[in-house]
């Protein structure tokens, strides 16, 4: 069974596709090292790059997994686009990177996905293409001829790297168009990211498949297109920004020219080059005030486009930050913030959720939540905004009225001078502005960076895990015969073993009597100094302590049903009384099937059956044998009515006169599980002996035994173990212990006969012995 079990272990690490775990590792920079100096914190200080969450690692982890970049992943992959196999006797491995051919699609038709299309080579140019699953004609090509179908429009090219020659390369192959989505569905269930540990930001990426360069494609594409997504993230953040101001900047532009203009013809036409002392004072105040009303229309500018912006749903991951306009405002910073986080963490859920999710569900109540309150924010900005507006232009309304006590020229001078100052400040305040957003575009790098390219050459094998294979193939090995012999055991309802009926009778066990294998029923008288004739002296001595003392004893031996050797052991126990110089009388009482007189081949002519019906008398039917002593009574002729026989005052009579004659009568009754014979003879008998046949007898005999003794129907009842078969591990005495064993213990407990008995074996060392004796020291 273990040479089975390992050769199956051998088959299946040869011919399993052999399957390999290969990893990258990128470093994620959190919210606290992108602050920590330099050019990006200077662009985080100026708010023009403001992070709307702190860059948790999990979150860029659900990133990573997202099946759109995967998907983006996938599609830059040109090689995935078509797979190639080779067809081998019992795999058929991918040749990525590596076919003898290579399929030219024509991007005009839409190639139909999924189909195996095999390739068979006829020679170094030409083909056979099969398609399958579609009823589409096989189609003999040469290389570069193009195939066109309602389905299909390709050409197949020879890969000259690995076209080398017809005989030296596989004849079979197929290639299939992949279904790209499918291809990112599969890759996102092979991926796994792990964290490097609890306090660092470094993920290792992993996955797994037949061909390690393959995934390693996979994966440096996946880190290259990841990095590239988190830079086009933080460059829209800038880009709306600059969007934004150029808006403005197109407004204020024309407002310039037209102020400018309006100020030029005017110094032309009034010959006016400045503003005099008195008008100068009163214009500087006038400008100054202007400039606040400049950041308050800016402010309220901004103040609308976030009220719209909040209005339109749209997502907060792009909005501009208030920064940049010049607010600083701590509760609406705090809220567009926690805005923005809010929707970073709902399009990670997204990634793996759908919108019903409980999860999700708490996320836009969150995010209701704070734009009703950004909201109020922000209408409560606008009116604070409006109230300082009508500030300013009430102090306006004082200078105005210093201003009319001017010259009308200098007025005038002074009113276009303020429209030109004030388009001309706000357009060099958006310049500044629009600079600064430029710098920061320009300044931008990845957070995230990769630590490892992922290297075929350090791929791990993960399956087949040869060495485990081999160590469960040899535990099954061990395992299997071990259950068999278990299951057997719970299945067997025979008894094997001395244990199996003393845990379920008190009766005593007076003798177990070994296997013969002889080629005689009389052992003891033939082979006297075998095992088998050892035991039964051990039973007629065991016999002593059963029988009371009297002049004569009748000893009857039965069984639940015929073959469980009671004839035999009859036959045997006679004869070894017999032996003792007591004269024995063995009575063949089996009057319905006789056996004894085969046994001791011997006439039936006359018998038991013939003295009861008065035919014979008793001397007539006694019989003297080889072994001294020893005489039997045949059973006779078979009569119709045995039970009426036994029952009969001519039966008592038989018993008084064989007591007259011998020491010992020997009872061969039949079964008592079949017939009632034997339970009439009991009340004439001293001892009764009942015969259980090891791995013959049904356990249930047990019971049927109790429930004789139960009911009283056979008194003074014991067992005989008969045809025990000792394994060799157990020895000749064994687990029974039949030789010297038995009722009373009588027993030496040697493992084998040590020379007394003519067919003493030496058992047989098991492997374990045998292995174990080589360590063992002479003494």
């Amino acid at each position: 069974m273990i040479f089975i079990t390992l050769s199956v272990a051998y088959f299946i690490n040869r011919y399993t596709e052999t399957k390999f775990n290969i990893s990258t590792s990128i470093l994620v920079k959190d919210k606290e090292s992108a602050m920590s100096g330099g050019v990006e914190g200077m662009i985080e200080e100026m708010g023009l790059f403001r992070r709307s969450r702190k860059k948790s690692v999990e979150n860029e982890m659900g990133i990573l997994q997202s099946y759109e970049i995967i998907s983006r992943t996938i599609n830059e992959l040109e090689d995935f686009t078509i797979s190639y196999f080779s067809i081998g006797r019992i795999n058929t491995p991918e040749r990525y990177k590596t076919s003898p051919f290579k399929v030219i699609i024509d991007t005009t038709l839409e190639q139909y996905l999924g189909t195996k299309i095999y390739l068979t080579l006829l020679n170094n140019n030409e083909f056979i293409l099969d398609f399958d699953n579609v009823e589409i004609p096989k189609k003999k090509l040469f290389f570069g001829e193009k195939y066109i179908s309602e389905k299909f429009r390709f050409t197949i090219i020879k890969n000259s790297e690995f076209f080398t020659s017809f005989e030296e390369l596989p004849d079979k192959y197929y290639f299939t168009f992949n279904n790209l989505n499918s291809l990112t569905k599969l890759y996102k269930s092979k991926l796994s990211i792990e964290l490097n540990d609890k306090k660092g930001t470094i993920l290792f990426l992993a996955s797994n498949g037949v061909n390690s360069f393959k995934e390693a494609d996979f994966l440096n594409k996946l880190g290259e297109v990841y990095i590239r997504y988190g830079l086009e993230e933080k460059n829209q953040i800038t880009q709306n920004a600059i969007r934004f101001i150029d808006s403005q900047l197109n407004e204020i532009s024309d407002s310039l020219k037209i102020a400018e203009n309006e100020l030029l013809n005017f110094k032309i036409s009034n010959s006016v080059v400045n503003i005099e002392k008195e008008g100068e004072m009163i214009f500087n105040q006038l400008e100054k005030i202007q400039n606040e009303k400049i950041i308050l229309d800016i402010k309220a500018k901004y103040y609308n486009y976030l009220l719209k912006y909040i209005e339109g749903k749209n997502n907060f991951k792009d909005i501009i930050s208030p920064s940049i306009m010049g607010i600083d405002d701590q509760l609406l910073n705090s809220l567009i913030s926690n805005l923005s986080q809010y929707y970073s963490e709902k399009e990670i859920l997204l990634y793996s959720a759908n919108e019903n999710t409980p999860t999700v569900n708490l996320i836009n109540i969150k995010i209701q939540n704070t734009k009703d309150a950004l909201a109020e924010n922000v209408k409560n900005l606008i009116n604070t905004t409006q109230m300082s507006v009508e500030d300013v232009d009430k102090r306006m309304s004082k200078i105005d009225i210093e201003m009319s006590k001017l010259p009308v020229t200098q007025r005038e001078l002074i009113n276009v001078q303020r429209k030109f100052n004030l388009s001309d400040n706000i357009y060099n305040y958006l310049l500044e502005k629009r600079a600064e957003a430029g710098i920061a575009q320009a300044s931008n790098i990845p957070d995230n960076r990769i630590i490892d390219i992922a290297r075929p050459e350090n791929a791990v094998q993960i399956s087949p895990k040869k060495s485990l294979n081999y160590m469960i193939a040899l535990v099954i090995g061990l395992l299997i015969p071990l259950i068999i012999i278990i299951i057997i055991d719970f299945l067997n309802n025979k008894i094997v073993e001395r244990k199996d009926i003393e845990d379920k009778t008190d009766i005593p066990i007076i003798g177990s009597i070994g296997h013969n294998n002889k080629d005689t029923d009389l052992v003891v008288n033939d082979k006297p100094k075998s095992s088998i004739s050892e035991s039964f002296r051990t039973l007629r001595t065991n016999l002593q302590y059963v029988l009371r003392n009297k002049e004569s004893y009748i000893i009857s031996i039965t069984s639940s049903i015929s073959g469980e050797g009671k004839t035999f052991c009859a036959i045997n126990l006679g004869s070894i009384i017999a032996i003792s110089n007591k004269k024995t009388l063995l009575v063949g009482l089996d009057l319905r099937k006789p056996k004894l007189h085969k046994d001791l081949n011997i006439p039936n002519d006359l018998g038991m059956s013939s003295f009861l019906i008065g035919k014979s008398n008793i001397d007539d039917i006694i019989i003297k044998t080889p072994v001294e002593n020893l005489y039997v009574i045949p059973s006779g002729p078979i009569p119709p009515n045995p039970a009426e026989l036994i029952e009969s005052e001519k039966f008592a009579e038989f018993i008084k006169l064989a007591k007259e004659k011998f020491d010992y009568i020997i009872l061969d009754t039949p079964p008592v599980a079949l017939v009632t014979d034997a339970l009439l003879l009991t009340k004439y008998s001293d001892a009764n002996i009942f015969v259980i046949r090891q791995n013959f007898s049904s356990k249930s005999v047990v019971n049927l035994v109790n429930d004789l003794l139960k009911n009283k129907e056979i008194l003074n009842l014991s067992i005989i173990i008969n045809d025990v078969q000792i394994p060799s591990y157990y020895g000749i005495y064994g687990k029974y212990n039949y030789s010297y064993g038995g009722y009373y213990s009588y027993g030496y407990g040697a493992s084998y006969g040590g020379g007394y008995y003519e067919d003493d074996v030496k058992p047989s060392k098991s492997i374990f012995q045998k292995f174990f004796s080589i360590f063992k020291f002479n003494k």
